[in-house]
C-alpha cells in the first residue's frame, strides 16, 4: 500500500520501492480492495524480498514496525514502542510501527491504509520543503 501511495502522490519526484523480508506469493486481495476504494490500483505489484543491494542504494528506508526479530534494516536497539507515529531511527532509517492487517479483516486494511496514506502524504511533504 505505501508503494501505492508513494507512486501515486510523488509521481514523478520520487521512486519508491517495497520488499519485505518475508514477502507473501501474493498481494493480499484486501489490499488491493481498499486501494481501489482511494482510486489507487495495486493489482499489478509483487510481493518482493527486500536486499541489502536496494537498502544500500536507497536515500531513505522506511519499516513498518517488523522490529529487529524480522527486519534487516532496524538496529539492535531499536525495538517498536507502539508510538503510533514515526520514528527517526537514523539519518536514513523511518520506523512507521504499524499493524500488519494480514489475516485481518477490511476495516483493519483500511485503518493501516489510512494511516499509510498520511504518512506518506507527510513524508512527501518533508521531503519537499527540505528541497526547497
Amino acid at each position: 500500500m505505501a508503494e501505492g501511495f508513494a507512486k501515486h502522490y510523488g509521481r514523478e519526484k520520487i521512486e519508491a520501492f517495497s520488499g519485505g523480508s518475508k514477502p507473501a506469493e501474493r498481494v493480499d486481495p484486501k489490499a488491493v480492495e481498499v486501494m481501489k476504494e482511494k482510486g489507487i490500483d495495486i493489482s499489478d505489484q509483487q510481493p518482493k524480498l527486500v536486499t541489502a543491494e536496494e537498502i544500500e542504494k536507497a536515500d531513505y528506508v522506511i519499516t513498518m514496525g517488523c522490529g529487529v526479530e524480522v527486519c534487516p534494516v532496524c538496529s539492535d536497539s531499536f525495538v517498536p514502542q507502539g508510538a503510533n507515529s514515526p520514528i527517526q531511527v537514523d539519518e536514513k532509517t523511518i520506523e512507521w510501527d504499524l499493524d500488519d492487517p494480514s489475516g485481518k479483516s477490511v476495516e483493519k486494511f483500511r485503518e493501516v491504509r489510512d494511516k499509510i496514506e498520511k504518512r506518506v502524504r507527510d513524508l512527501l511533504e518533508n521531503l519537499q520543503n527540505n528541497n526547497s
